[in-house]
């Protein structure tokens, strides 16, 4: 087997699920102990009203970091995303204010964030930039850039738009379908696609992959687009559940959550590694997290701690408990 094969094999093998699950995904144990915990000290934790608010607060950063995982497997980073969403937010949120259609008003909010992933896809994959120095200048950039758009918050965007975040399909909020969908279709892009081996490729071995035939940068391009376009969706269902957007305070460290929240669900920061399953834990194990230290009324700061040593724990466990399964 030459070595680019071994490059191709590899990620199938670390995509496709098996008897390993739970060693290989060991923020299982640990989400339900926590949500064990919360149950015996609340009482209402596992409420149905509950679950569903949990998953509708997830859901926007499901929709982020489904893609934003693709990413970091293929050796990338997007810490702009934070910025993005209130971009396409407050692009969504005029638009509809403006009287536009619900839908030109969404549209309008993605071109915004495919933009932004756009110059971030083509200064790191095509001129070679560091990804961590690009997205985080664009992360001020594009805050700036949309609050000199819009130096007042917007409000008041209608009842069509606010369709997108506060209806329901089939009885299940909108947002969560969109995350369901978007998780789904990840999961497949990665599984079943040859792009989706070349991810994990371009991950692995950057030289190798290139030597294979694969093209290293068309693939990162697109999922750095895919990426600033679903931090805009994102900011569109935000808008369209608050009705309203601030350039300022919209999405402020929502990239460090969603960061979190996929590096917790197992994904290499080095490249190479991770699965939607584990982002998919991640995203509830975030939700679970804060949901129950809400109902505890544990204070904000003491749930910012708890999310930062939530991060490190994490970090150890999937470093130490494969190791210590063999």
């Amino acid at each position: 087997m030459t070595t680019a094969d071994s490059v191709l094999v590899r990620p199938r093998a670390l995509a496709v699920g098996g008897l390993g699950t739970v060693r290989r995904h060991p923020l299982i144990l640990v989400l339900a102990v926590m949500v064990l915990v919360f149950q015996v000290s609340t009482g209402s934790f596992l409420d149905p009203a509950n679950l569903r608010g949990i998953a509708t607060d997830a859901a926007t950063l499901a929709i982020v970091a489904v893609p934003l995982a693709l990413l970091v497997i293929s050796g990338y980073l997007d810490l702009s995303v934070g910025s993005t969403l209130a971009l396409g937010g407050l692009v969504a949120g005029r638009l509809a204010g403006q009287g536009q259609s619900p839908v030109v008003a969404v549209l309008g909010g993605l071109a915004a964030g495919a933009a932004v992933g756009a110059v971030n896809g083509v200064l790191c994959c095509y001129f070679g930039l560091s990804a961590f120095i690009v997205t985080l200048g664009m992360l001020t950039a594009v805050r700036g850039l949309a609050q000199q758009l819009f130096p007042l918050p917007l409000s008041g965007f209608g009842a069509g738009f606010a369709w997108l975040g506060g209806s329901r399909i089939a009885g299940i909020a909108a947002p969560v379908v969109i995350a369901a969908v978007v998780l789904v279709a990840g999961a497949l892009f990665l599984a079943l696609t040859p792009a989706g081996r070349h991810v994990f490729a371009i991950g692995v071995n950057r030289e190798a992959a290139y030597l294979s035939g694969i093209s290293i940068r068309r693939t990162p391009f697109a999922l750095f687009v895919v990426t600033g376009v679903a931090a805009a969706l994102a900011g569109a269902i935000k808008a369209s559940v608050l009705d309203s957007a601030v350039g300022g305070t919209s999405g402020a460290g929502f990239e460090l959550t969603v960061l979190t929240a996929v590096l917790l669900g197992g994904v290499a920061l080095s490249g190479g590694s991770g699965s939607v399953l584990g982002v998919l834990l991640g995203v509830l194990f975030l939700g679970s997290l804060q949901n129950g230290l809400t109902l505890l009324d544990v204070p904000t700061f003491w749930q910012q701690m708890a999310q930062g040593t939530a991060l490190v724990a994490g970090a150890a466990l999937a470093h130490f408990a494969p190791r210590a399964a063999r």
